[in-house]
């Protein structure tokens, strides 16, 4: 637990100083998922970025889902709500834009020796003000335990994934987000992340510090 806060306080640091150079901005997100019954979850998620600083919005983003396991608890198909604020860059009145989303997905899970590695599959029909898009997304996650085999009570681990997005229109690619971090199992109910993140899209390419907080304590 030592080792953690001292490695994140290097990391948030060093994400400060690129944040006063506008060449970071930060995502600070909150992922919940709560176990109703065996077969039934909650996942509830709220994410606030920035462009370069914390009081500098880019987006809010709010989302809710109700899930279902399909065998057992590492196979999973869901539903579910998000609403998105988005801020527009450099504008004197801090003009937004919302929009009002609703996905299906289904993630599966698996061990590969000490690794675990987890597959989403997203469908994302999108209402952004007066236009309507549709979206798919494939999610690809490996965490490493570092002084434990699992993810159990203080276990420190590395954790990496990839998303990439694809418009389902004659534009197809839209973005690819790439992550690497460091996290802490408090226990095997409460995790902390801390990484850093690329995000490529047709038009530029961003950087991102995350701070992730993730809570899968059953009602």
């Amino acid at each position: 637990m030592r080792n953690f806060i001292l490695i994140v306080a290097l990391v948030l640091s060093n994400n400060a100083a690129l944040a006063q150079s506008n060449k970071m901005g930060n995502w600070l997100i909150y992922f919940g998922n709560q176990k109703i019954n065996k077969n039934w979850n909650f996942h509830n998620e709220f994410q606030y970025r920035s462009y370069n600083r914390l009081e500098d919005p880019s987006q809010l983003l709010f989302r809710v889902g109700i899930g279902y396991n399909l065998s057992d608890n590492n196979n999973n198909i869901l539903a579910g709500y998000g609403f998105i604020q988005s801020y527009l860059q450099n504008d004197s009145l801090k003009k937004y834009i919302n929009e009002n989303r609703i996905f299906q997905q289904f993630i599966t899970k698996h061990n590969l020796k000490s690794l675990l590695i987890t597959h989403r599959f997203r469908l994302e029909e999108r209402f952004i003000e007066k236009d309507f898009k549709l979206r798919l997304r494939y999610f690809l996650s490996v965490n490493k335990p570092l002084n434990k085999p699992t993810l159990d009570k203080n276990a420190l681990y590395i954790a990496s994934s990839n998303e990439i997005f694809i418009h389902m229109s004659d534009r197809l690619y839209d973005r690819n987000r790439f992550y690497v971090g460091l996290g802490y199992a408090f226990n095997k109910h409460i995790r902390a992340e801390t990484g850093y993140m690329i995000q490529h899209t047709t038009n530029n390419t961003q950087q991102q510090f995350q701070l992730i907080f993730i809570n899968n304590l059953p009602f």
